[in-house]
């Protein structure tokens, strides 16, 4: 029986201990600051709020390009000889990652590549619901798997209230960015994946604690989320007395399982410190 690997972008912010554990193969994006280019995870996140306050200016990302991916998938190969790959990537609308993907798959048989339409917690939910397929039914056929991992694809749900608007905005990822000017750096918004896109489609105002807490109460009323499994997502800086507090709300509201996953760099270069996203997968 041959191996099928899973593999994913540095951009799910899928924890090292479950990647690991998993065997999920994960290829770095990039950070640049100063003309200077870093992969992510290679730096702490703390450097990058320390570029900006020092020189008030954002770091930019940039996707894995083509020949990345070629040395990528090829290391796999070498390290699980006659293996099957099958790339959950992030999503295409808001990074040229995956589109380089597909040009780099052209050269490899039983390679499958699969548009995640979706971030950080939003792509690790579905990349460790690949996990938990292969875990359950170790003998299914790539082509089943990733027809099951297709279809669970619209049914997770991300959203998320950034730390800070000036690294949201700079960033440039969501789409109606002018609705987040002016008088509205005072509140948070509420950002959410709309067809694989960033869209700002609420707004908060008052403490982080309480937004927090009515970003949950929204999150839950909006969608129908398997209690099996949820995803907090958050950045350097956010309040440990807030993470406390979510925890008891999802307990509350019967979740068997609950993960915290921290923002890596290039996630939190458009985040900034101090945000919280919650992330799950519909029934």
């Amino acid at each position: 029986m041959r191996k099928i690997i899973l593999s994913t972008e540095s951009g799910a912010d899928v924890p090292d201990d479950l990647a690991k554990k998993h065997e999920v193969q994960v290829v770095p994006m990039h950070i640049v600051m100063d003309s200077k280019d870093y992969l992510d995870g290679s730096l702490p996140v703390t450097d990058i709020y320390n570029y900006y306050e020092r020189t008030k200016k954002i770091p930019f990302t940039t996707s894995t390009n083509p020949n990345e991916y070629q040395e990528f998938f090829t290391k796999i190969r070498e390290d699980y000889p006659d293996c099957i790959i099958v790339h959950i990537g992030y999503t295409s609308k808001a990074s040229s990652s995956f589109q380089h993907a597909v040009i780099a798959s052209e050269d490899f048989d039983d390679l499958f590549l699969i548009d995640a339409l979706n971030v950080t917690g939003g792509l690790a939910a579905v990349v460790l619901y690949a996990v938990t397929l292969l875990e359950k039914e170790p003998t299914i056929k790539p082509e089943q798997l990733v027809k099951k991992i297709e279809a669970i694809v619209p049914k997770s749900k991300l959203a998320f209230v950034p730390g800070s608007l000036e690294f949201l905005r700079a960033g440039g990822r969501v789409s109606n960015v002018a609705y987040l000017g002016g008088a509205l750096l005072k509140i948070k918004p509420l950002i959410e994946l709309i067809d694989g896109k960033l869209v700002s489609t609420k707004k908060y105002r008052g403490k982080m604690s309480g937004i927090t807490e009515r970003l949950m109460r929204d999150y839950l009323n909006k969608y129908d989320i398997n209690r099996n499994q949820l995803y907090f997502i958050y950045s350097i800086g956010l309040d440990e007395t807030i993470k406390q507090q979510m925890d008891e709300i999802a307990k509350e509201n019967g979740f068997e399982n609950v993960r915290w996953i921290q923002a890596g760099a290039m996630i939190s270069t458009h985040a900034g410190p101090g945000g919280l996203g919650i992330a799950g997968l519909e029934v």
